[in-house]
């Protein structure tokens, strides 16, 4: 059973450690002794902080040994190792697990596992013997005349995944659809798709449209519906209530010796 208690001649050695470390990093860049740490029978680890600036919280861990009923310690290993406080790059992510949307790019290939979920194959040969099968007329060399003829095709779970995206981004529930006239089910410019998941999609072809060539659910709307802005007739000008042009008759009476009861040449002049 291992001892706790470090062997004396080994947690002693703490100079000895110290030139191992200063060997490795240089003079001047291993600082203080932090203490021991118990390995095994006569093997020890001396901890001293490292006072490189790029290796802030790390610290050296020189490794010391000694033989049975020897005397002579010596140096096992020096390795620079993080402390409690080490600033520490983040856990590796295989890059399967890191890729997201829109990462792939010119010339990138990106590898579609066997045994993806996504996927399921295209067409299955129910023969016990397909090489039997005259002129190789199977339910493969069918699918080839047909033009279905891929190794593999989106499974259930596959079709659920890209409509969760679709309605996501452009479904019956965002706020544009929400404020929507209409929706695109009855719009001039969605383009049909084909296949189970175009009971419930198509493509959106209206250039001003914020959707346009995005895969948008038919309960999706905008306000570029093709029947959304439909311009109205021009309405009739209304009759004017005033008429400027007719000349009315007028009856004036005037008061006796008023200028306008007056003749025409004749003097008003004051007396």
């Amino acid at each position: 059973m291992r001892s706790r208690i470090p062997d004396r001649l080994c947690a002693e050695a703490v100079d000895l450690a110290l030139a191992a470390a200063e060997d490795v990093a240089g003079p001047g860049r291993v600082g203080e002794h932090l203490g021991v740490e118990v390995d095994g029978d006569r093997v020890v680890t001396h901890h001293f902080a490292c006072r490189e600036e790029a290796y802030q919280g790390w610290r050296w861990a020189v490794t010391v040994a000694r033989a049975p009923r020897a005397k002579l310690v010596t140096v096992d290993e020096t390795v620079l190792v993080p402390g409690p406080d080490a600033l520490l790059a983040p856990e590796w992510v295989p890059w399967s697990e890191r890729l997201r949307p829109g990462d792939l790019g010119v010339g990138d290939l990106l590898p579609t596992k066997e045994d993806d979920e996504r996927l399921e194959p295209g067409y299955a040969d129910i023969t016990p013997d397909a090489a039997a099968e005259p002129l190789g007329f199977g339910p493969a060399a069918v699918a080839d005349e047909l033009g279905l003829g891929r190794a593999r095709v989106l499974s259930p779970l596959g079709m659920d995944l890209a409509a969760d995206r679709w309605e996501e981004h452009f479904g019956v529930r965002t706020p544009m659809a929400q404020a929507a006239p209409a929706h695109c089910a009855s719009c001039g410019f969605l383009v049909r798709i084909g296949g189970p998941l175009g009971q419930a999609f198509g493509v959106c072809a209206n250039e001003y449209a914020p959707a346009d060539g995005h895969m948008v659910s038919l309960g999706f709307g905008c306000g570029g519906h093709s029947e959304a802005a439909v311009m109205p007739a021009m309405p009739q000008a209304a009759d004017p209530r005033v008429d400027d042009y007719d000349v009315e008759q007028v009856r004036v009476h005037h008061e006796a010796g008023s200028v306008d009861d007056a003749e025409p040449g004749e003097d008003l002049g004051h007396s």
